[in-house]
């Protein structure tokens, strides 16, 4: 491993932690969208029709997926903590807490997706062809959100309990279960599009089973009662609440990116769409190592061990770095052929080439603010990052304005300045999460943050 900064000590006992927790993860994280591919690939044997209603009912599962990773990233921290401390069985009082939350969660949104449904539908302006296909899929998919939120913080709970290799293999084994179900109910029973929401439901629901009695069991062994506590949801939610903060302004920069790029033209859109998917393809390795700090952290905190969590962070941040570096290069020597997978449109290639040289320098940064906001959310300083993430998203907000209105008129100025507003949010990220991290508030020891 090169020297990109001074190692710290004890590195090599280091990387063996980070990577038995990274690895599985991101094999983990790269499964969901082979398996979003594969589900396409077999709805769109129906028709174009077909397709758009998965992509538009598609849409908003996501939306609600992101807006609920908060059940994963708090778990993951509190569960960590008390494990680092020794009290593995009140670090599954928390998780279980979790574990109910996600069901009251995921019976809120039943309880208000199913009449909202044509709505949603409507509102992601689906065409009159596509919004019945649409509607469908989420009505019928809208049953497996408790499943996916109950997979969301059990996931937290076994990464918290520093096992990735278990949420691999649930994982995995969803995904395949779901591509199988769908093939089987979509080609070979002629169920239609809502063959394919029903093997979705059929996998998730599955795979929530799985997550209860795998923390069932542990809480058995451990003497810890699976009903939850009052005391135990007011925590989860609190976590939660900040997380839910520092996503939703995470989502309002992107969602904003997405709105100025196609107020530029269609092939500005266009080319800005796949820079977006490269560069979130890129980030799926960093949020690996991301996650990995969760777990580390947390443990090392509850432990009180504060030596050996800064000693964890200078390794992590060192390999963030590399792994940009790495990407820089890889993004440079594909850049002239990359379009080519995409489009035969010339002036889209055109745009794209510009973006890329702007994705392809961001990733040492990218790599950098992936990990410290790993990291600073398994110290379980969540109210934190909230606040950064609203305050960064405020900085970006007239850079983006400034390229819709004074850049409009010059497609590729227009879109390469929308990722160096892009850069200039994720520059104000890195520096508000490199204060914090030199600050050392965040590294509160003990079984529970006050």
């Amino acid at each position: 491993m090169p020297r990109l900064l001074s190692a710290p000590p004890f590195r090599h006992a280091h990387d063996r932690e980070i990577f038995r927790l990274a690895v599985p993860t991101f094999f983990a994280l790269v499964s969901e969208p082979l398996f979003l591919l594969s589900d396409s690939a077999i709805v769109g044997t129906l028709g174009t029709a077909e397709l758009g209603g998965l992509g538009v009912a598609g849409q908003v599962l996501m939306t609600l997926a992101n807006l609920c990773i908060f059940l994963a990233y708090g778990t993951t921290s509190a569960v960590a903590r008390r494990f680092g401390a020794g009290e593995t069985a009140a670090g599954l009082r928390s998780g279980i807490d979790g574990l109910w939350l996600a069901v009251l969660i995921g019976a809120a949104i039943l309880a208000i997706g199913m009449p909202a449904a044509p709505w949603l539908v409507q509102a992601l302006g689906a065409s009159p062809d596509v919004a019945p296909h649409a509607l469908i899929y989420l009505r019928i998919s809208l049953l497996s959100a408790p499943g996916l939120l109950i997979i969301m913080a059990g996931t937290g709970v076994l990464r918290g309990l520093q096992d990735a290799t278990t949420p691999l293999a649930v994982s995995v084994g969803a995904n395949l279960a779901n591509i199988g179900l769908a093939a089987l109910l979509v080609l070979v029973l002629d169920w239609g599009i809502a063959g394919s929401a029903w093997a979705t439901v059929a996998a998730q629901n599955t795979g929530a089973a799985v997550y209860v009695a795998v923390v069932w069991r542990a809480a058995r062994r451990h003497g810890v009662s699976p009903a939850p506590s009052a005391a135990g949801l007011r925590s989860a939610a609190g976590a939660g609440f900040a997380l839910f903060v520092r996503t939703v302004s995470l989502r309002v920069v992107l969602v904003v990116c997405t709105a100025v790029a196609a107020r530029l033209g269609d092939p500005e859109i266009a080319a800005h769409q796949v820079a977006t998917q490269i560069w979130s393809l890129l980030v799926f390795a960093m949020d690996a190592i991301a996650i990995a700090g969760q777990a580390i952290i947390g443990r090392y905190l509850g432990s009180s061990d504060v030596s050996g969590a800064r000693a964890a962070t200078r390794r992590m941040v060192e390999w963030g770095v590399f792994a940009g570096l790495v990407f820089t290069a890889v993004v440079f020597a594909a850049r002239p052929w990359a379009p080519l997978l995409f489009t035969d449109d010339a002036q889209v290639h055109r745009l794209l080439l510009g973006a890329l040289v702007v994705v392809a320098l961001m990733q040492p940064l990218s790599g950098v603010v992936m990990v410290l906001d790993g990291i600073l959310m398994g110290a379980g300083d969540q109210r934190y990052l909230a606040w950064a993430s609203f305050w960064t998203m405020l900085v970006f907000l007239p850079f983006a304005a400034a390229v819709r209105f004074c850049l409009a008129d010059d497609a590729q100025a227009g879109l390469v300045g929308l990722w160096c507003a892009f850069a200039v949010w994720m520059t104000a990220r890195g520096a508000t999460l490199a204060l914090r991290a030199r600050s050392g508030a965040w590294l509160v020891a003990g079984a529970a943050r006050p």
